[in-house]
């Protein structure tokens, strides 16, 4: 299906028309990968803003991403980044910290938003209500614009721990479980940035 960015605004419009006024959307990065944060961005964009290309982060070259970045910064009334840690992701499993991400980037807004738009089908606790959209980032623009920015915003941090950790990877797979990762942790065994939790089906108990 091909998602047009005007349709993006389609939900939102809907829950302008129930009588929400300020709605953002919120999506996460990283659940998946073997190493570093989760990160979740919260965005607000001026109302039926229209954003050549905005689409889920996922479905765009790494390239056009960045591009996206640097524009939805520039142009949307508030948005917040935040992350949750490895250490985070061991101690209360990655759906909470996932979620501790998300309230954390809603704060970071500076704004209290009347309703977030969630990508997925769980809904975290925000002190404000939620809706919960799945594939939220191909069907709504505040998503698809929170997908990006936390995509890019945690592959850049992954990118920066490569040379930290430069034996690893994580410049080219951003800490996901690759053949090239796993070879790595064969010879070198984990380093700080690894979720332990993660690898414990690999290593057993580390």
């Amino acid at each position: 299906m091909n998602t047009s960015t005007v349709d993006l605004w389609e939900i939102e419009s809907q829950c302008f028309a129930g009588g929400f006024d300020c709605v953002c959307g919120i999506d996460e990065a990283g659940r998946g990968p073997l190493a570093g944060p989760v990160c979740a961005a919260a965005v607000l964009l001026p109302k039926g803003l229209i954003i050549p290309g905005l689409n889920d982060s996922k479905k765009l070259t790494d390239k056009r991403r960045r591009e996206l970045y640097d524009v939805i910064v520039s142009e949307a009334e508030a948005y917040g980044i935040a992350f949750a840690s490895e250490q985070e992701i061991d101690e209360i499993k990655i759906l909470q910290a996932t979620f501790r991400a998300m309230e954390r980037a809603v704060q970071a807004m500076g704004v209290q938003p009347d309703l977030a738009l969630v990508d997925g089908n769980r809904a975290p606790a925000l002190g404000l209500p939620v809706k919960t959209v799945v594939k939220g980032d191909s069907l709504s623009a505040n998503i698809a614009a929170a997908s990006i920015l936390a995509k890019v915003t945690r592959d850049r941090l992954m990118e920066e721990l490569d040379e930290t950790y430069p034996q690893y990877g994580f410049a080219i797979h951003k800490g996901y479980g690759t053949k090239r990762h796993y070879e790595a942790l064969t010879a070198y065994g984990p380093c700080p940035i690894h979720r332990r939790t993660f690898l414990r089906k690999f290593y057993g108990e580390v």
